[in-house]
């Protein structure tokens, strides 16, 4: 048997991530050659190769409808400051933003008419908004956008105060989005609302929560609105029939939300293996007008009316979830809709610590993360 070379090895190593670092074989056959040490610095290429979004596959609904695959492997536009990331968002050449640091964003952001974008946290980073205003408030508005993947960013506000303000972000007619591994904080009007006709829509290891104290006396008339998210804006938005169709995965309603976990009207909203945790709830999912709701293999543990039902939906399906040291109403009504997607469940006893592990922006960066 002939002895297998060292550039053999790393060339058998490297070809399946051949075209993730855009090397080819010839050219690490000549570098390993000319240079032996770069068997130790190829390899340390294999350990830490970033695996683009183009090669992960969107779970749930984000998953229908040709897929949701963003900007690919696009070459990325890293930004660090509010200008940057504006320009980048604007820019529809541009398809995939690298966010770094910490980023106060003095004006919110506008995000339209696009397709084909990814825009990701490296460790660490966020998007800080400040202003309570009506106007002034919230931190990105998505409108009219098509296969967009949003990932391991932190989403802050200012603290809910009842202005009828904007969320941290807004989902506003748009198909095949991916939010994925991203933390919502502390918006004003909420954290993070979906409506007008959107569909295809994924949310995966995703966190909501309030650590700010709610700020009463807004001329809106709730004093305390940490609403988290809302699916459909109103009763009386016939167009988003046979829209909305939403999947929530491994995600984590934490301490300081109060309702909407989420509030859904129209739609197919799937809600799987995620934890709710919050002690100062009043109502975690409710289902309003024409809302089919799955609501499936989730914890809810030290909450307040894990499942609320209002008047005018469809069908609440409960299956698989568990209820521990909770108040109100458990049960369902009806039989909701069968998604027409696979996707790994965890059983109930094992969400508590895969949810409290995993979601937020707990990535190191563009990565998959395995479902």
């Amino acid at each position: 048997m002939k002895t297998t070379t060292k550039a053999a090895i790393l060339t058998v190593v490297l070809s399946s991530v051949l075209a993730l670092t855009g090397c080819g074989q010839e050219d690490i056959k000549s570098e390993v050659a000319e240079n032996p040490n770069a068997l130790t610095l190829k390899n340390e290429m294999v350990a830490n190769a970033v695996v683009p979004l183009v090669s992960c596959v969107a779970p749930g609904w984000a998953s229908q409808n040709g897929g949701t695959t963003g900007g690919g492997t696009a070459a990325e536009t890293t930004v660090s400051n509010y200008a940057q990331l504006k320009s980048a968002i604007e820019n529809a050449s541009v398809k995939v933003i690298k966010v770094t640091g910490t980023i106060t964003i003095t004006t919110r952001l506008s995000f339209q008419d696009q397709s084909g974008k990814t825009i990701y946290g490296a460790s660490g980073a966020k998007l800080v908004s400040t202003n309570q205003t009506k106007d002034g408030s919230g931190i990105i508005n998505i409108k009219r956008c098509n296969n967009i993947i949003i990932r391991n960013l932190i989403f802050e506000g200012p603290g809910a105060y009842d202005t009828d303000g904007w969320d941290n972000a807004i989902l506003d007619d748009c198909r095949n989005v991916w939010i994925d591994h991203c933390e919502f904080r502390d918006g004003v009007d909420g954290n993070f609302d979906i409506k007008n006709k959107s569909d295809y829509v994924t949310v995966s290891y995703t966190k909501f929560h309030y650590l700010k104290a709610p700020k009463p006396g807004g001329s809106g008339g709730t004093d305390d609105h940490r609403y988290s998210n809302l699916i459909g804006s109103s009763d009386g938005a016939t167009a988003d029939t046979g829209k909305l169709n939403v999947t929530f995965v491994r995600c984590w309603w934490a301490p300081g939300c109060k309702e909407r976990m989420p509030r859904v009207r129209y739609g197919k909203v799937h809600i799987l293996n995620s934890y709710f945790n919050s002690s100062v709830s009043n109502k975690c999912v409710a289902a309003g007008v024409k809302a089919n709701i799955l609501v499936e293999r989730n914890v809810f543990e030290n909450v307040k009316e894990p499942i609320n039902l209002m008047s005018g939906y469809t069908a609440v399906t409960q299956t698989g979830n568990s209820f521990v040291n909770v108040t109100g109403n458990t049960s369902g009504s009806g039989s909701a809709f069968s998604p027409p997607y696979s996707i790994n469940k965890l059983n109930a006893s094992a969400v508590k610590a895969d949810v409290t592990a995993k979601a937020g922006a707990t990535l190191s960066g563009n990565i998959c993360d395995s479902f």
